[in-house]
């Protein structure tokens, strides 16, 4: 059982946010996703948003901060660092991550753990509720080859998970540290040993997921690859799984990247928005620099007023009456989300026979 419900979603829990929006009330999001940073260390080959070129462009911490304490107050509940760089790479993450907390905001990290160095670890920890470590492989070469990165990276990101373990037990705290794991035709034969190592070291879970074409990624390595030959490897994998620790093969998820019968209006925006390293809002984080998509600066202008801005207005007026959802990206964050909103908004007939 996927007790984190990655391969399902949460808006369950949000009930009356979800009636709100119902009645037509125009809501702000459950979830934001915040790039920090614009630069990364990893040049991954699977990288969605390689398009992004990894600009060498920073938050402003001081802004920032401000920025969280109002998205707060407005009723955001969480917020993921990740984004189009990676997030500890910002010189003062520790203290992001810790005045969002104070905000009364939940922290999710996604990394690629190189920079989760003991320090940090101790730092910020117990601000976080997860991080989820992206790690490729377990051999040091193919490692190497798909984040395109030194070889002994690896052994830095496991030494680095094991600490943050054992820091959170000897502190008693409930951070989730979890790992994942891009399924794609040069790792196939790890996920077994990363598995194993993953159990062996403490984490809680590794998720193995697919691949998904991004619309506007200059990788095209992988959009033809097909999951129905490798979902054996759930089987071989359920057995590594414990009261303690769970392989979450995503195989529903990679299913979908057949299915073609879904919503055919995105319903989720509302739910959730996108800030680049640069300050700029976006209403999907598929359609970074489409300026249908581009909602204002957050920096300079502040969350509220973005939100509540004209350019939403006409996103979402867009969105709802022209967008085509059979051009989005395949399993996109919202995908479950939207599923799930759509049905509350086309009910069959049978409802009521619960």
């Amino acid at each position: 059982m996927d007790k984190f419900r990655i391969d399902s979603h949460k808006l369950i829990y949000h009930i009356p946010r979800v009636n709100d929006w119902l009645s037509g009330v125009d809501i702000y999001p459950i979830y934001v996703e915040i790039s920090p940073a614009g630069a990364c260390n990893h040049r991954c080959t699977y990288c969605a948003l390689d398009y992004m070129e990894y600009q060498t462009r920073f938050l402003e911490t001081d802004i920032l901060k401000e920025r969280l304490t109002e998205m707060g107050r407005l009723g955001i509940k969480s917020v993921m660092f990740a984004g189009e760089g990676e997030p500890l790479l910002h010189k003062d993450i520790a203290g992001i991550i810790n005045h969002t907390k104070e905000s009364g905001i939940d922290v999710a990290i996604t990394s690629n753990g190189v920079l989760f160095k003991e320090k940090l670890i101790k730092e910020t920890l117990a601000s976080i509720t997860w991080i989820k470590v992206s790690i490729n492989a377990l051999s040091p070469e193919i490692y190497a080859k798909v984040h395109r990165t030194a070889a002994d990276d690896v052994e830095k990101v496991i030494e680095n998970i094991s600490l943050a373990v054992k820091y959170r037990k000897e502190k008693g705290l409930k951070s989730a540290i979890g790992m994942q794991m891009i399924l794609l035709p040069e790792n196939i034969d790890e996920a077994v040993p990363l598995a194993r190592k993953a159990r062996e070291i403490g984490a809680d879970y590794l998720v193995i997921k697919p691949y998904s074409q991004h619309l506007k990624s200059h990788t095209t390595l992988y959009k033809d690859f097909k999951y129905s030959d490798y979902m054996h490897l759930e089987d071989e994998l359920a057995p590594l799984s414990t009261d303690d620790f769970q392989v979450i093969f995503r195989s529903r998820t990679m299913k979908k990247l057949e299915d073609q019968d879904r919503y055919t209006r995105c319903l989720a925006l509302p739910y959730w928005s996108y800030i680049d390293a640069g300050g700029g809002l976006w209403g999907c984080s598929a359609y970074l620099g489409d300026e249908r998509f581009s909602l204002g600066n957050v920096i300079k202008d502040g969350f509220e007023n973005v939100w509540k801005g004209e350019k939403r207005r006409k996103m979402m007026e867009y969105v709802s009456k022209e967008l085509d959802t059979t051009n989005c990206r395949q399993n996109c964050r919202m995908d479950e989300v939207n599923r799930y909103l759509w049905e509350l908004k086309n009910p069959s007939g049978h409802v009521n026979f619960i």
